[in-house]
């Protein structure tokens, strides 16, 4: 008796209309699990946006029991700085003029330990007339911004624009911050030639005789020193404060408290630097470890620097954060004018040499322009960490006064993605809103400069910055490298863009 074969065997062949309600059933859970997936997202970014505004309300809460508590009745906390007179707003060239007035977020995550060293409640500074007499501020006004191209370039820079959406560029606000300390006759600003038209524009109370044009950029130290050997023979007693243009800064009050206690150490011939309290692990910032407390009953916050510390890697900087010890180096710096030179004369003499041979002819306009271009080439390029901070630490002369308030250096899109608001699901605008549209898309920022309308489906964390002549596509997450594409237009001959 013989078998058939498998092969012999006819073959089962599914009914058609099994196979299609298979194909339906799948296609069903495709779709269901692409639903479902698309709702999980939203919900998480809706999550995070609650979370976040949870952060802020509770620092916020904090920060209020702070100052209830440790500065209810110090005059001047409470009172609001008197408003620069016959300032006016100057939007960006580079931005819709329609941009709205709003509030910004503060950054959403907080790393900060208290310190060990039994500073954690800071002491309120009492000045009660806010102005400081021979107090001197000098606002440096340099650099391109290249990691904020194409929105900052090199003829307008970021100290030049809105990035708030406040109606004032950065270096109106650095003006607006400083002057209850001071004076429009003591704020001097030191700028290159391609800068001076537009400060002045935007800062029309600033004095002809008191902005500094360097010729070229030489960093830090020689244009903080240009300032200081000017100001020294204009006044010999001068105490000066150096604060850059295009930095950001959140609670006035302890700003102020913290520039008013700096300027009595320096009155104590210290070179003096303010260390800000660090919100994250930053490998972005240089680090100021703090030493023993100066015990100066007029600054009861001072201590001396220990070591200035250079950019850190992420575990360094989580180890630093971890210790307590230490702040984050604005590189902002109070000192005598004359204190200040005497530190060159000692530690980069050639430079104190050539910067006091110039402002000994600074308000002789034929002299002055001979001796800038025979002189000025001749400088040594270095930031004043370098030059005189540093080593001046090392013999136990530079001074720290830890500080409370909110900083942030806009250093790229993603720090700046931060000082903006947000919807929830919804990527940071600086613009007109109604030139973006979004649909499922968390994170980034997006910055609508040519007018064309920008549409995003499902990307996040992304930059754009879309201006009418150039269109840039990052992430976040490297938003640092943008100056490397700065680098390669320049290469490629597109000067002209940067």
């Amino acid at each position: 008796m013989s078998f058939p074969s498998a092969s012999d065997a006819p073959m089962a062949v599914p009914h058609p209309d099994t196979v299609e309600a298979m194909f339906h059933q799948i296609m069903h859970a495709v779709h269901k699990s692409h639903r479902d997936i698309s709702e999980l997202r939203q919900e998480c970014a809706e999550l995070r946006m609650a979370n976040a505004s949870l952060e802020r309300q509770v620092r916020e809460g904090l920060q209020y029991n702070f100052m209830y508590n440790s500065r209810n009745g110090t005059p001047g906390f409470m009172t609001p700085a008197p408003p620069s007179p016959q300032l006016r707003p100057k939007l960006s060239p580079f931005l819709n003029q329609s941009i709205p007035s709003i509030t910004t977020s503060t950054p959403d995550s907080v790393y900060y330990r208290p310190s060990p060293l039994g500073d954690n409640t800071l002491t309120a500074f009492p000045f009660g007339n806010r102005d400081i007499p021979g107090f001197y501020v000098v606002i440096p006004a340099g650099g391109a911004g290249t990691r904020l191209w194409p929105l900052s370039r090199e003829g307008h820079p970021k100290f030049l624009l809105d990035v708030t959406l406040k109606g004032r560029s950065l270096i109106q606000a650095t003006w607006d911050r400083l002057l209850p300390l001071t004076s429009a006759a003591r704020t001097t600003v030191v700028a290159g030639p391609a800068h001076v038209k537009s400060i002045c524009e935007q800062l029309p109370d600033l004095l002809h005789n008191n902005i500094f044009c360097e010729p070229g950029p030489k960093d830090s130290m020689a244009a903080i020193g240009l300032a200081a050997a000017v100001l020294a023979l204009r006044d010999p007693d001068a105490v000066i404060g150096s604060f850059a243009a295009d930095h950001m800064i959140s609670g006035d009050d302890a700003f102020l408290s913290a520039v008013a206690e700096a300027v009595e150490v320096a009155r104590k011939d210290y070179l003096v630097t303010i260390g800000i309290a660090p919100s994250h692990p930053s490998t972005g910032f240089g680090y100021v470890r703090l030493g023993d407390k100066l015990g100066i009953k007029e600054a009861p916050n001072a201590r001396l620097v220990s070591s200035f510390k250079e950019k850190p890697d992420a575990r360094t900087a989580a180890q630093y954060i971890g210790t307590g010890a230490y702040r984050w180096n604005a590189g902002m710096f109070v000192t005598k004018a004359t204190v200040l030179l005497d530190l060159l004369k000692e530690y980069k003499p050639e430079l104190a040499e050539g910067l006091i041979k110039i402002a000994a002819v600074w308000d002789d306009d034929v002299q002055r322009e001979a001796v800038l271009s025979e002189v000025w080439p001749t400088l040594e390029k270095i930031p004043i960490d370098n030059a005189v901070a540093e080593p001046a630490a090392a013999e136990g002369r530079v001074a720290v006064v830890p500080a409370t308030f909110g900083w942030d250096d806009v250093g790229d899109f993603s720090s700046l993605a931060d000082l903006l608001p947000a919807e929830a699901n919804q990527p940071r605008i600086l613009g007109d809103s109604h030139l973006v549209l979004t649909e499922q898309v968390a994170g980034g920022i997006v910055v609508p400069g040519s007018g064309r309308l920008i549409a995003c489906l499902g990307v996040d964390d992304l930059v754009i910055v879309d201006m009418p002549d150039t269109l840039l596509v990052t992430t976040r997450a490297r938003s640092q490298e943008v100056k490397r594409l700065v680098k390669r237009a320049r290469e490629a001959g597109w000067k002209q863009l940067l």
